[in-house]
């Protein structure tokens, strides 16, 4: 079973409401379809009541079960406003300004997610990156602790011998251009969390570079992926989950345990990584993109990595199916681990 349908599956015991911002976008109508069919919660469409209805008229869709949002008119618009105006970044606007900035649906719905109106936002479907991530990025807090956020991709093969169970996660392929030894730390263990808290299988967490544990190269690159690696490990021992992080690896020393034997590299983590961190953003996307175009496998994101409150940025060259699998991976990340998996406890052997 994929990742996607085993959290369909627990999801339906938690269900959320996941916001969409472009809720006109056809492929957003099909995704929000299917996520209320399979009974995973209420999705949540911003826009104009009458072209989502049109459009769904045209796929042969029905909205029941799907809550549409007309921002201007919504009725929780003067209360957003209030709050918009009291967030440290907009404390200096004055009413008209704050409602014209929430008319925009991206505002208004990292409003909701961070008020409690809604459990996470998939946006990105007809922006681009700076329409869809800066509103998320200005309005909603981060983690404790974390000062970086960045974005992680996962990608589902049907080969299940790959990642977890065939789940393999990739970050950062979207967001930090150049990120610095910390930065590609804290990108290593936010991104491991959430790997953890979607399978509950422990990461093994590789830093990828062109060259595996130097191999004789010296290079500023390189020096700064080994940094981050020691980084990472000593901030991964404040965490509640079990990690492995090894670096710096080639990426096939992290995936194949042959390409690792013959490279004489031995950790639990070589050969069989499950989480993979780039060293910079030209790598993650590059690769990503192309894996994508040329094996066809299903890639789920960019789900942001480093904030208190679930969000994806998606491309806008997503399909549904992409969409709806973003939305059910930030909606089972709104889930508390510990009910999303929860502990089945054995029941004694009758005795007689």
């Amino acid at each position: 079973m994929s990742l996607i349908n085993r959290l369909s599956v627990r999801l339906q015991n938690h269900p959320k409401r996941v916001v969409f911002p472009e809720g006109a976008d056809p492929r957003i109508i099909q995704a929000a379809r299917q996520f209320a069919t399979r009974r995973l919660g209420v999705p949540i469409l911003l826009g104009d009541r009458t072209r989502i209805k049109i459009n769904a008229a045209r796929l042969n869709i029905k909205l029941d079960g799907i809550r549409i949002v007309e921002p201007a008119r919504s009725e929780e618009m003067p209360g957003y406003i209030t709050k918009f105006q009291g967030h440290q970044r907009f404390s200096g606007l004055k009413e008209q300004e704050a409602q014209e900035y929430l008319a925009n649906p991206n505002y208004f719905a990292a409003m909701m997610v961070a008020t409690g109106g809604a459990d996470a936002v998939v946006s990105g479907a007809t922006v681009g990156p700076a329409g869809g991530l800066r509103p998320i990025l200005q309005i909603l807090p981060r983690q404790a602790g974390v000062e970086t956020v960045s974005s992680m991709q996962i990608m589902e093969m049907e080969e299940s011998k790959l990642g977890i169970d065939g789940a393999l996660f990739l970050s950062d392929c979207a967001v930090l251009p150049e990120p610095s030894a910390e930065q590609l730390a804290d990108i290593a263990c936010t991104t491991a969390m959430l790997a953890y808290h979607l399978t509950n299988q422990p990461p093994r967490v590789a830093m990828l570079a062109y060259s595996t544990k130097s191999s004789g190269t010296k290079h500023q690159s390189i020096e700064r992926v080994k940094s981050a690696t020691a980084i990472a490990r000593a901030k991964a021992r404040d965490f509640d989950m079990p990690v492995e992080i090894d670096g710096e690896l080639q990426v096939d020393a992290a995936l194949d345990p042959f390409t690792a034997a013959v490279k004489d590299i031995e950790s639990s983590v070589a050969g069989q990584a499950n989480v993979l961190i780039f060293p910079d953003l030209n790598s993650g996307n590059i690769a990503s993109k192309m894996v994508q175009i040329i094996a066809g496998i299903p890639s789920y994101g960019q789900i942001l990595t480093g904030l208190d409150r679930p969000a994806a940025e998606i491309s806008r060259g997503a399909s549904a199916h992409d969409i709806f699998g973003t939305a059910v991976i930030v909606a089972a990340q709104a889930v508390d681990r510990r009910y999303l998996y929860p502990i089945e406890i054995k029941q004694p052997e009758s005795v007689g």
